[in-house]
């Protein structure tokens, strides 16, 4: 449980790693794209740490990175195909993105800091841990933007072809409608704010710790 938490809070690979920015600025402007991602990044990462977990005394040092990437490729993989077969509107939404999983820093990092060096168990959980950080971490971001830019919360729209459902949300009774928040300088604005927000939560409670 404590290496599920250090990868939401004290191991965050957003707001203190800072890595992944690119689908946490790309994919953030409805909360559905933001946390489909964040679920495709988990089960990428929590199936290539178990695997490369399982194989690590067998893998060559000197291979050790191409193999790593062709597992992580296999499973980006798996996911690019379902999600286009059975969700295409929220495969188009994602777009580069979601093949893009492939080389982002998080998975393959936890890939060689993790999953070779600990055991399956270790390696499962870091990444839960990881996974829900990131999860959490851009469905934050898209919250804000959509919420300022739309004033609507969007749970169920692309998928609503599995569900059956629609699931798109008013947040009040008038328009934000502030149009800064749907475009990629909203992005970095909505990241940029909550990132100071998350720090200065995550400094006070060390002072008060420490006190």
């Amino acid at each position: 449980m404590k290496t599920i938490l250090n990868g939401i809070i004290k191991d965050n690979p957003v707001f203190i790693l800072l890595l992944g920015l690119c689908p946490a600025l790309a994919v953030t402007h409805t909360f559905e794209s933001a946390y489909i991602m964040g679920l495709c990044v988990i089960f990428v990462l929590f199936f290539s740490n178990l695997t490369v977990s399982l194989i690590k005394n067998i893998v060559p040092e000197n291979v050790q990175i191409p193999v790593f990437i062709i597992i992580i490729a296999t499973f980006v993989t798996t996911v690019d195909m379902l999600i286009a077969a059975y969700v295409p509107a929220l495969h188009a939404t994602l777009g580069i993105y979601l093949p893009l999983i492939t080389v982002n820093c998080i998975v393959l990092g936890r890939a060689l800091a993790v999953a070779c060096k600990q055991t399956s168990f270790i390696s499962m959980q870091d990444a839960l841990g990881i996974g829900l950080g990131f999860t959490l971490t851009i469905s934050a971001v898209a919250l804000v933007r959509e919420i300022l830019a739309h004033n609507t919360i969007t749970i169920m729209q692309d998928i609503s072809n599995l569900t059956g459902y629609v699931m798109v949300y008013q947040v009040t009774p008038f328009d934000l409608n502030v149009s800064l928040f749907a475009s990629p300088a909203g992005a970095f604005l909505a990241l940029g704010f909550l990132l100071a927000i998350f720090n200065k939560i995550i400094k006070r409670g060390e002072v008060n710790a420490a006190n």
